[in-house]
């Protein structure tokens, strides 16, 4: 890892972490699943109060990024977001549209390139097995277990890890 004056990043997930997910889970889980229908209602995610205490909580001392397994496709629709509920400023990596990947594998690739460029003083994310994967790897971690109820966490798992899709 490299040595820097520069502050360390604290990286933040985006969906279930920081954007309220619930009002289009019914997009994926049925089958077959529409996931253009999941992604494009995702500007109309409510913030979680929590995701945008922390995140503004963080940007004190941290350099933001924001880590979503979000397509590209859908970057422009990501930054109002942010920008509609004052998120602050912050570097926004996003999975690529062919990326099919699990979370886990697809964030840790990330993450490992993130910490050649400085320190990773935290991860937030909501994903179990990206949470695990990351302690495991060696990087902090802050589970957010505060959006996901017992209804729509096997969706949403499923979504992220088996798909590659969030």
């Amino acid at each position: 890892m490299p040595e820097s004056d520069e502050r360390p990043f604290a990286v933040l997930d985006i969906d279930a972490t920081l954007s309220d997910t619930r009002h289009r889970m019914h997009f994926i889980d049925k089958r077959p699943k529409d996931w253009d229908g999941f992604f494009a209602a995702g500007k109309d995610d409510a913030v979680l109060p929590e995701g945008l205490t922390v995140a503004t909580s963080l940007a004190r001392a941290h350099d933001i990024i924001y880590l979503t397994g979000r397509p590209e496709r859908i970057r422009k629709d990501t930054l109002d977001w942010l920008k509609q509920y004052r998120f602050p400023p912050g570097r926004l990596l996003m999975r690529g549209n062919a990326d099919r990947r699990p979370s886990a594998t697809m964030k840790l690739e990330k993450l490992a390139k993130l910490a050649t460029e400085r320190k990773i003083a935290v991860l937030v994310d909501d994903d179990v097995a990206v949470v695990r994967a990351a302690e495991k790897a060696g990087y902090p971690v802050l589970h957010a277990d505060w959006a996901l109820d017992e209804e729509t966490q096997p969706t949403l798992f499923e979504a992220q890890e088996t798909e590659g899709r969030t």
